[in-house]
């Protein structure tokens, strides 16, 4: 094989994202084999999570490499390389420097470092000025469908509740109990059904095509992330055609410097005020002007890097 791709995919954005990444090299030419870790089960805090679910990679990428030698392997998240059975290529959407801050990374921060020295290449999703010579890939985001219209947008606001403390659900119910009017509704998508709240809608973790066909309905995506390390299901709102209302929040957060460009009205840490100003007073061509900052997203593009410099990094030509 020409590329061993270790998944660490402990989320369904990363293991989306993955899988995108191996169609795009196998379209620059390359064989791809992809690794994935079995998940763990959950644990109670984030230095023994990260502890099970890299043993998980590594196990995967022991029994790929025991079937065959590729002549490059790229670890997909950090979690994928922090127990790497040898040096890959190392691809992130964030560093645990950045999101395990203290007790929570005590193990790992060290062991990123000297990953990060080790590897061959870095490829983040996002630029990261701390390696300037990182080759930045990001996952592809595309529209999942023809865009409705206005008349065709009857949810007022949805939002992507999974890991609902660093997305900050709490302060997102909050702002939208103190915005909505009566015949508003929030839907909330990625978290099991909780006890009802007025004006909320729970719908649980759905297939993503489904999830997808309600952001072409919804006018707004609300999100207040306490940390964003990236921010696809931001994107991938912005693609269907939802104004992105959110607090302003650290992380390479891809999608907040748009939605400040879009309408800065809308980047706001008082929520309920800008997600009224969205419903009542939504900016002029909001939607064709996301389209236009999303190009460097679209699919053609991020297989044109993958082709041009990830793949001859990768496979040293």
């Amino acid at each position: 094989m020409d590329v061993l791709l270790v998944s660490l995919g402990s989320t369904a954005g990363l293991r989306r994202a993955d899988d995108a990444l191996a169609g795009a090299l196998e379209r620059a030419g390359a064989s791809v084999a992809v690794a994935r870790a079995s998940p763990p089960g959950e644990r109670r805090t984030f230095a023994l999570t990260d502890l099970v679910w890299a043993r998980a990679a590594r196990r995967a990428a022991r029994a790929a490499l025991a079937e065959g030698e590729p002549r490059a392997i790229l670890y997909s998240s950090m979690g994928a390389a922090l127990l790497w059975p040898r040096p890959g290529a190392i691809r992130y959407d964030a560093l645990m420097a950045d999101n395990r801050p203290g007790r929570h990374g005590v193990w790992q921060r060290p062991v990123e470092r000297r990953r990060l020295a080790a590897a061959p290449a870095l490829i983040p999703w996002a630029a990261d000025l701390r390696h300037p010579e990182a080759i930045v890939v990001p996952p592809p985001v595309d529209p999942s469908g023809r865009p409705g219209g206005p008349d065709d947008r009857d949810i007022a606001a949805i939002t992507y509740g999974a890991n609902p403390e660093k997305k900050g659900l709490d302060l997102v119910l909050a702002a939208w109990s103190a915005a909505r009017r009566p015949d508003e509704e929030l839907v909330v998508a990625g978290i099991e059904p909780r006890p009802s709240v007025e004006g909320v809608r729970w719908v649980g973790s759905l297939p993503p095509d489904d999830y997808r066909a309600l952001l072409r309905r919804a006018r707004v995506y609300l999100t207040s992330p306490r940390r964003e390390d990236f921010g696809i299901a931001q994107l991938e709102a912005l693609a269907d055609g939802c104004m992105l209302v959110t607090a302003p929040a650290p992380g390479s957060y891809a999608a907040l410097p748009l939605a400040r460009a879009l309408d800065p009205r809308l980047v706001s840490r008082d929520l309920a005020a800008a997600v009224r100003a969205a419903l009542d007073d939504p900016a002029a061509g909001y939607a064709d002007r996301a389209a236009h900052l999303l190009e460097p997203y679209a699919t053609p593009i991020v297989d044109r890097l993958v082709a041009d410099r990830l793949l001859p990094t990768l496979l040293g030509g």
